[in-house]
């Protein structure tokens, strides 16, 4: 019941009972990512019509939780779904991670009043110049 009543009214929970009904009517499910999000396009119709291309994510509604191969695909880059099993992960590319500004793992670096790491105060990472030197 609860997570009925998430999807009527919350956007950022999943799916809503509308997109939910529109995906069932119009969706042509195309893939899944490696976090659980679903993608969908609109189905084949010979009206020749620019498919849509839309995300179902699994969880929060974060849109940084799309991976670049994903998100690629959904903003018409290129046409062909990606695949899990391409072999065109190559050594030098990172693990997709998500923004994380605003939360406790957010990159805070030093100096910055945020971070908490116990740096020395009294060192200075900056120099003002001082013109009588």
């Amino acid at each position: 019941m609860l997570k009925f009543i998430k999807q009527l009214f919350t956007w950022w929970n999943g799916q809503t009972i509308s997109t939910r009904i529109s995906t069932s009517l119009f969706g042509q499910k195309v893939g899944v990512d490696e976090f659980g999000n679903q993608y969908y396009t609109t189905k084949s119709d010979s009206n020749n019509k620019q498919t849509k291309r839309w995300v179902i994510y699994n969880g929060y509604a974060d849109s940084s939780k799309v991976p670049a191969k994903w998100h690629s695909w959904l903003h018409n880059v290129v046409n062909e779904v990606p695949n899990e099993n391409a072999s065109s992960h190559k050594s030098w590319i990172k693990s997709h991670t998500p923004n994380l500004t605003g939360s406790s793992s957010a990159y805070r670096p030093l100096g910055s009043l945020g971070n908490k790491t116990g740096e020395n105060k009294s060192e200075k990472d900056y120099q003002p110049w001082n013109p009588s030197e």
